[in-house]
């Protein structure tokens, strides 16, 4: 297996020479095309009540995305709806937790963060506060299933609120699918574009590369493989997971 070309499916980095992502890239002399599989929108006000979930019911509120944060927080300002102070924060990674800073004081709120970035550490952290009523914001495919298998498992008080919704974008429009020998993977959401998107798809001697549990999932499911997958305790993030299988694949190494 030999790559040459790799299609990232999400938008390229703000400053992309400062990422980890250029490096990878100068290294091996491969190429690099971002695209954003699918679209986001914010669930409105009026489409949330009618789940009746009650936000201020909860005494803490599960993230594992920076994504979820932005949504969530856009729908208590139209709500126009406080968060108080005594609510408690568990966040699936310290990234995750300091991008609270945006919209919280974070000294003054009760923020805890899994120390090694997998799910399994995510779950020791919910279960040691297991007698809290929890909130678990997410977009229409729901949290992760291994979390919450685990959170039922362990009788941990939960509710799932739906806080995004997501569409397919047109791909088959402005990408040349045949042209990839990988392809990077961050969300169910983005396998279900590229089925859509490209039904006659054969993965063939394509490479993925898939960040999380959800997203083998998702792979599998369309009867595909990822290659590649992070994060791991070798490799906690997905560039460091890409590193690795490129120094062997890549087809110029320095």
């Amino acid at each position: 297996m030999k790559i040459k070309n790799i299609l990232i499916s999400q938008n390229a980095p703000a400053d992309f020479e400062k990422s980890p992502y250029a490096e990878l890239k100068h290294k091996y002399s491969i190429n690099m095309d971002f695209y954003k599989f699918f679209k986001i929108e914010s669930v409105s006000a009026i489409e949330f009540r009618k789940s009746k979930i009650k936000i201020l019911d909860h005494e803490a509120i599960v993230f594992t995305s920076k994504n979820t944060i932005d949504h969530f927080f856009a729908l208590c300002k139209e709500m126009r709806m406080e968060i108080p102070e005594t609510m408690k924060y568990f966040c699936s990674t310290e990234a995750v937790a300091n991008y609270l800073q945006n919209y919280i004081q974070y000294r003054k709120r009760k923020i805890f963060f899994a120390k090694d970035s997998n799910i399994s550490s995510l779950n020791d952290l919910l279960f040691k506060n297991k007698e809290l009523n929890m909130l678990v914001p997410c977009g229409p495919d729901g949290a992760s299933s291994q979390m919450l298998e685990f959170m039922d498992e362990k009788g941990i008080r939960y509710e799932q609120a739906h806080v995004f919704t997501t569409s397919a974008a047109n791909l088959a429009q402005d990408i040349d699918i045949a042209k990839y020998d990988m392809i990077v993977m961050f969300s169910p959401n983005g396998v279900k574009s590229l089925q859509s998107n490209f039904p006659d798809f054969k993965q063939g001697d394509v490479a993925f590369a898939a960040l999380g549990s959800s997203v083998i999932t998702a792979l599998e499911n369309a009867g595909w493989t990822a290659q590649v997958n992070a994060p791991t305790k070798d490799y906690p993030s997905i560039t460091d997971a890409l590193d690795a299988f490129l120094k062997e694949n890549a087809t110029r190494r320095r």
